[in-house]
């Protein structure tokens, strides 16, 4: 008989970890959520990171919502546990471009993406699965015990309406510009 697991869902600036079976999930946007995992010992946590970087811990009260502090706190979480940094896998999701009036290039989800992509290459921790990128919203809900994944992708309503929006404006600038007449007031005829 398989036990129930525990659920938890995180948001922008949390993390959780868990030796006990848990599915932890959360929705994401430009936002990235890592999912780490110890198989050895089967302790598995996922943060949701809101911005690249380090916080400035005299300025601002929640650090968690930026990347390496959020890395530190799951890897400091799934080690207090009783897991091995050296044993640590990452499956790695989000980073969507769901705004699409500001350039991609200046999107945050693409320099969460970048951020993350590099922290996990400098710690040698060994990604085995991503979805990141596109303009996709997602929900992840990890599996601490198995380390695996399910991902739901969310049509982002954003972007219906700015392609409902740059069609129009295509179509307006196809149309030759007519003015009326104009009428003065105050003139005598």
């Amino acid at each position: 008989m398989n036990p129930v697991k525990k659920k938890v869902a995180i948001h922008i600036g949390e993390c959780h970890v868990s030796r006990e079976p848990t599915v932890i999930r959360t929705l994401l946007g430009s936002c990235v959520a890592v999912c780490l995992f110890d198989p050895v010992n089967r302790i598995g946590g996922m943060n949701h990171i809101l911005l690249p970087g380090q916080a400035d811990l005299q300025h601002y009260d929640a650090p968690t919502r930026y990347a390496l502090n959020a890395m530190d706190l799951l890897i400091t979480g799934i080690m207090q546990l009783g897991g091995k940094r050296f044993n640590l896998t990452a499956k790695v999701f989000g980073g969507g471009h769901i705004i699409p009036g500001i350039s991609e290039e200046f999107g945050m989800g693409r320099k969460n993406i970048a951020f993350v992509l590099e922290f996990l290459r400098v710690e040698n921790i060994r990604i085995t699965g991503q979805d990141l990128g596109g303009v996709d919203s997602r929900r992840v809900y990890f599996h601490t015990d198995s380390g695996a994944v399910f991902l739901q992708r969310i049509v982002s309503a954003n972007l219906g309406l700015f392609k409902t929006e740059e069609k129009y404006i295509k179509q307006v600038r196809k149309q030759p510009i007519q003015f009326g007449e104009v009428e003065l007031f105050g003139q005598e005829k």
